[in-house]
């Protein structure tokens, strides 16, 4: 199979195999999978900026099966740069992608999916995000999910945060909010879960907490889980691993009436980007405390 040579950040990046096809049914090649991250650099570096990350990586493409890594590999180049945290299993050099040439890099060891932490390398027990998953169950209309994420995202204003959105890619949505870094990763996650509880117990019919899926029948599981040190959430612009190969996509409230989770593709996602600007770019401006927000959770609970 063919290589191909090319030159970023003063890095010489040799590209193997680029006519392999990763999603053999859409017939998009590791090549073509390069072009979408360069595409779509400018918008996803600053998400992966100073977050620990863990890559999906595809080999023999998605209908092979894949892994997930997080220790960075040892044939990784010295410019790709790595910090060590501490985690469950001692400590794990993560790689923490900086800049186009490491995310072209990863893309050609066909690592189709990238996912980061909820807090960044300088301060990891302090999340700067806080995510709750709309998680639904197989024939869940749409329409449905998204009028929960506006649930969501009334709540979210009403205790002081600024919410966010993104279609995931997979199934369902996700709905962020910045967090100014000063509560630790219990205060969040014990937090998140309040969140979560009020929305499900405001609609029991079509909404749970419950852990256990044979406890949730046919209703959206509102997934607080990844509000945890160590735990992670796909990140904006990356690709996922199934058919048709969507990419999750950062949404304006306004859009979200006409967005379905899996809705765009590289190709429509080139053609969003040359018209319209990242719509979390000014997520970090919108910081709030958790502290804050919890006591104002409280109150309407009262």
């Amino acid at each position: 199979m063919s290589t191909q040579t090319m030159q970023i950040n003063g890095h010489d990046l040799k590209l193997s195999k680029v006519e392999k096809e990763l999603f053999p049914d859409d017939h998009v090649s590791k090549g073509d999978m390069v072009g979408h991250y360069r595409a779509v650099a400018a918008a996803m570096l600053p998400h992966l900026a100073d977050r620990p990350l863990t890559l999906r990586r595809f080999p023999d493409g998605i209908g092979a099966g894949g892994f997930f890594q997080k220790h960075a590999s040892d044939y990784f180049p010295d410019w790709i740069r790595t910090e060590t945290m501490h985690a469950e299993e001692g400590t794990v050099d993560y790689v923490v992608c900086a800049d186009e040439a490491s995310l072209v890099y990863l893309a050609n060891q066909a690592a189709i999916e990238f996912h980061v932490w909820l807090s960044t390398v300088d301060k990891p027990d302090h999340p700067d995000r806080l995510v709750i998953d709309l998680d639904p169950p197989e024939g869940t209309a749409v329409a449905t999910l998204r009028e929960v994420a506006r649930r969501a995202r009334d709540l979210y204003a009403e205790v002081g945060l600024t919410p966010f959105v993104q279609a995931t890619g997979g199934r369902g949505f996700h709905v962020a909010a910045p967090l100014d870094r000063s509560a630790d990763f219990d205060t969040v996650r014990e937090f998140a879960a309040d969140l979560a509880d009020r929305l499900a117990a405001a609609d029991p019919d079509r909404l749970t907490t419950a852990q256990r899926k044979a406890q949730r029948g046919d209703r959206i599981f509102l997934d607080t889980n990844r509000n945890a040190y160590g735990q992670t959430f796909v990140c904006p612009y990356s690709l996922r691993a199934r058919p048709g190969a969507p990419v999750a996509t950062p949404l304006d409230w306004g859009e979200l009436g006409r967005a379905t989770p899996n809705g765009q593709s590289p190709a429509s996602m080139r053609r969003r980007l040359a018209r319209k600007t990242d719509p979390w770019a000014d997520i970090d401006a919108h910081a709030a405390s958790a502290h804050d927000a919890r006591e104002r959770l409280l109150t309407l609970a009262d």
